[in-house]
């Protein structure tokens, strides 16, 4: 009986995303959401700030936020940075760390994971579970597919056991990554994100953990996008919405607890550009999805990729003192494109080191190459020398230094 009714879950999802957008992966109707019991009036729409002037969104939530994934640059955003209670999006830090041990080698994917009393869920409707039987054992990829696209809160309990000792302990490490990601307004209390007082994220810190995912686990990002997972003979639906409506769309996690409302981060990818979007404590699953939904059609609609210099192109040739060359081309290194508002003119300036003597080796990073627009910098990118100088001889050293 069990296994039926999670079996329409990938329905139910996709019918609470509402209409659907151009590519979209199936055909669905739009659902006619009742207002359940359960529902709060939604939140005041909360309007946001960015590079564009003018129609930014505003959101019905308590923080949201749009960053580009290359450059990490938040793009809009209301109320980025106040400590909120994330809900299940704390099991991005539980399944990055999970992600990281396998890339590492701490943890091998066939590697069984013991299922404790206190991990266990004991058939309760009110929390996700991945429905692990007591005192079973899983394979790390298993529990993995479980945090991720289930929500298993004892997917998340066990695991953070096999990996720390206790759920206490796995909190110290999911703290430790989240300062040396940068995520300066988080506190983990427990891996799943259930109720706690002192555990809190914020809009901005969930969007660079996102990103971190993307970056650092490719090889298992893909998770993120698989819309169902079958264990114990359950098969449940990720309540990710947006990956039944949008092909473009691709991850990351929902999240769901009275006290944090609904929040959702999506990633997607149109072309060459991909966008991060955050929603914290809005009022409904749909409002979650159409809201994502908005704030990324808004994105895609007013950022552009551009690239202020070509990779091949000589830059600038920088004066050398005491080299068999006067000068060296100086160049990119490497692509470099940046998201700008669309129809936006970048002009770039070029400051290299002061003083620069031979020797120089090709490859060494000689100065920066700054983009602006309207007079404020958008982005900057290392310049490189592009070949070899030699250190002149004695002689020509003491000439160079005479004729100064």
């Amino acid at each position: 009986m069990q296994s039926t009714q999670f079996a329409f879950l990938p329905l139910v999802f996709a019918l609470a995303a509402g209409a659907l957008v151009p590519g979209a992966a199936i055909a669905a109707k739009p659902a006619v959401h009742k207002k359940s019991a359960a529902e709060v009036p939604a939140p005041a729409p909360l309007a946001g700030q960015s590079a564009v002037e003018g129609g930014v969104p505003a959101i019905p939530a308590k923080a949201w936020l749009l960053m580009d994934f290359d450059s990490g640059e938040v793009l809009a955003s209301a109320n980025p940075d106040e400590p909120l209670p994330p809900a299940s999006l704390t099991k991005m830090m539980t399944s990055f760390l999970v992600e990281q041990a396998l890339r590492s080698g701490k943890l091998k994917k066939d590697d069984l994971v013991s299922v404790s009393e206190n991990a266990w869920c004991r058939g309760s409707s009110t929390e996700s579970c991945m429905y692990l039987p007591l005192n079973s054992q899983a394979t790390v990829i298993d529990i993995l597919r479980g945090i991720v696209i289930q929500s298993g809160n004892d997917a998340s309990k066990a695991i953070a056991e096999h990996m720390a000792g206790s759920e206490e302990g796995f909190a110290k490490l999911m703290n430790a990554e989240a300062q040396r990601l940068g995520m300066k307004h988080t506190n983990f209390v427990n891996a799943t994100g259930l109720p706690d007082p002192a555990h809190k994220s914020s809009a901005s810190d969930l969007a660079i953990l996102a990103r971190a995912i993307i970056r650092d686990s490719s090889d298992y990002y893909p998770l993120y996008a698989e819309r169902e997972f079958k264990y114990n003979g359950i098969k449940q639906g990720n309540r990710n919405a947006l990956l039944y409506t949008d092909s473009t769309v691709d991850g990351l996690k929902t999240g769901h607890t009275q006290e944090a409302g609904y929040c959702l981060v999506t990633s997607s990818k149109r072309n060459d550009m991909r966008l991060i979007t955050v929603i914290l404590n809005t009022n409904s699953a749909k409002a979650r999805a159409d809201e994502s939904r908005k704030l990324l059609g808004w994105g895609f609609s007013r950022f552009e990729k551009a690239s202020p210099i070509q990779p091949n192109a000589v830059v600038t040739n920088a004066k050398l003192s005491y080299g068999k060359a006067d000068t060296v081309a100086a160049g990119l290194g490497a692509p470099w494109t940046l998201t700008v508002p669309r129809g936006q003119k970048l002009q770039t300036s070029v400051q290299l080191k002061p003083d620069l003597e031979a020797p120089v080796s090709k490859g060494a990073v000689i100065g920066k190459v700054i983009a602006e627009s309207n007079g404020k910098p958008v982005g900057e990118a290392p310049l490189i020398a592009q070949a070899d100088v030699e250190r002149a001889g004695f002689m020509l050293r003491m000439w160079q230094y005479l004729i100064k």
